[in-house]
C-alpha cells in the first residue's frame, strides 16, 4: 500500500501500459484521474477500477485538455501527488518518404504531449509543495530503428525534457524520472505480435528472449513514484530484457524498402 491515499494521475489509462499503471496504483492504495482519446474503453476501465478511479476523455496534444485533467484529479482528490505520462503512439516512415504530417503527429502525441501535461502537473506540485512525475519513454530514446526515426526522435526529447524537468523542480520538492521500455505487448505493438517472423526477429535481439507485459512496466514506474526512490530524480531506468546491450533488429523486411527512389 505504497500509495495509499495518493491522489495519481496517468495519461494513456485505458489500455496498455497506462492501464496496467492505473491497476496497480489502485491495487496499492491510490486514487486515480485517467485519460485516454478512447471515452468507451476509459468508461470500462472506470467499471472495472470503481470509485477510486475516475475518467476523462481528453486529448493530451492539446494545453486545454491537459490542464482539466489535472484539475479533475485535484477536484474530486484534493491533490495531485503523482502523475505518469503514458500517452504515445508512431506513424512510421523512412525519412525520406514520412509526411509532414505524419511526422508532426508523432512529434505531437509522444513529445509535446509529455510537455503539456509535466507543465500543468509541476504547476499543481509547486502549489502544494511537491509530488513526482514518471514520463514513458522508450529504448528507441537511445537506439534507432529503420523507419522510426520521428519516433526515436520523440522519445530521446521526452527522455532530456525529463532531465529538465528535474533540474528545474529539484529545490520545489518534485522528482521527474523516465521508464524507457522496450518491446512490450500492448494495442500499439500489436503488428510485431502478429507477424512470428517480425516477432522472432525481435525476440532474437533480446537477451531475455522475450517482450514485456505491460505489468512488467508500471513496476518499474510505481518504484521511480514511491517514497523508495525519495533520493531518484532525472534518472532514466532501461526496462528491456537487456535489450540495450544487444541491438535493434532490421526491420526492413518487415517495412519494405523506402519509396523515394529520386
Amino acid at each position: 500500500m505504497r500509495f495509499d491515499g495518493k491522489s495519481a494521475l496517468v495519461t494513456g489509462a485505458a489500455s496498455g501500459i497506462g492501464l496496467a499503471i492505473s491497476r496497480q496504483l489502485i491495487a496499492e492504495g491510490a486514487r486515480v484521474a485517467g485519460s485516454d482519446l478512447n471515452a468507451d474503453l476509459l468508461g470500462h476501465v472506470g467499471k472495472e477500477l470503481g470509485n477510486r478511479f475516475v475518467g476523462q476523455a481528453g486529448d493530451v496534444t492539446k494545453e486545454a485538455d491537459a490542464e482539466a485533467l489535472v484539475a479533475l484529479a485535484v477536484e474530486k482528490h484534493g491533490r495531485l501527488d503523482c502523475a505518469f505520462n503514458v500517452a504515445g503512439g508512431n506513424r512510421a516512415g523512412y525519412i525520406v518518404d514520412q509526411s509532414e504530417a505524419d511526422w508532426d503527429f508523432v512529434i505531437d502525441l509522444c513529445l509535446k504531449g509529455v510537455f503539456l501535461g509535466m507543465k500543468h502537473q509541476a504547476r499543481q506540485m509547486i502549489r502544494q509543495g511537491g509530488g513526482t512525475i514518471v514520463n514513458i519513454a522508450s529504448l528507441n530514446a537511445h537506439v534507432p530503428m529503420f523507419a522510426g526515426a520521428a519516433y526515436a526522435t520523440a522519445k530521446a526529447g521526452v527522455e532530456m525534457l525529463t532531465k529538465n524537468g528535474a533540474l528545474e523542480w529539484a529545490d520545489q520538492g518534485i522528482r521527474v524520472n523516465a521508464v524507457l521500455p522496450g518491446l512490450v505487448e500492448t494495442p500499439l505493438t500489436r503488428p510485431h505480435f502478429q507477424d512470428p517472423a517480425r516477432l522472432e526477429a525481435f525476440k532474437a535481439r533480446i537477451p531475455m528472449g522475450r517482450p514485456a507485459q505491460p505489468p512488467e512496466i508500471a513496476g518499474p514506474a510505481l518504484f521511480l513514484a514511491s517514497t523508495e526512490a525519495s533520493y531518484v530524480s532525472g534518472a532514466s531506468l532501461l526496462v528491456d530484457g537487456a535489450w540495450a546491450v544487444g541491438g535493434y533488429p532490421d526491420m526492413r523486411p518487415f517495412r519494405g524498402g523506402q519509396q523515394w527512389k529520386g
